[in-house]
């Protein structure tokens, strides 16, 4: 092999070994990003659904029954048209409501005037079981966001969004 002819074969070999590297590091971030479970952007972050006291349903006893959404994220996220649901399919709807970033809202069985942190069904009797129930939180497209079980059911697990099944 002359030598003109060996320096082109060694630089042919170390552009394939180079573009072979280039290619393993570009793929790398891909295949490691998605085999991370990812971080739902809203969650039911806590569940009080035994009224402190006796349940007389009263609207103060109604309002320490509630459900808290949390959005994880920066961003702001609309909740319009969202729903909060019960084993029993007693339904909150979400009108017209942006969660800013990083921020909770309670929502309460109860009657009472919606402000930026607490919103109210407005309802006149309790909507979880003491005993056991399932909170579960859909978009407006109906899909999955999250739910918070209590009691014998719970063995059903908690679900964070549907990556984390």
């Amino acid at each position: 092999m002359s030598a003109s002819a060996s320096v082109t074969a060694r630089r042919l070999a170390a552009a394939a070994l180079a573009a072979g590297a280039l290619v393993s590091v570009a793929a790398l971030p891909a295949s490691a990003d998605h085999a991370r479970p990812q971080r739902p952007k809203v969650e039911i972050s806590a569940v009080q659904y035994d009224s402190p006291g006796r349940d007389d349903r009263s609207n103060r006893s109604l309002n320490r029954e509630w459900v808290d959404v949390t959005n994880t994220t920066r961003h702001t996220v609309n909740l319009d048209g969202w729903t909060l649901k019960d084993a029993s399919g007693h339904t909150f709807t979400f009108d017209d409501y942006r969660l800013a970033g990083r921020a909770t809202v309670r929502i309460h069985t109860g009657e009472g005037r919606d402000t930026r942190t607490d919103l109210y069904q407005d309802r006149r009797n309790y909507v979880w079981n003491n005993d056991r129930d399932t909170a579960t939180l859909r978009n407006d497209h109906g899909r999955f966001i999250d739910d918070e079980s209590w009691g014998r059911d719970r063995d059903r697990g908690h679900r964070h969004g549907d990556a984390r099944h």
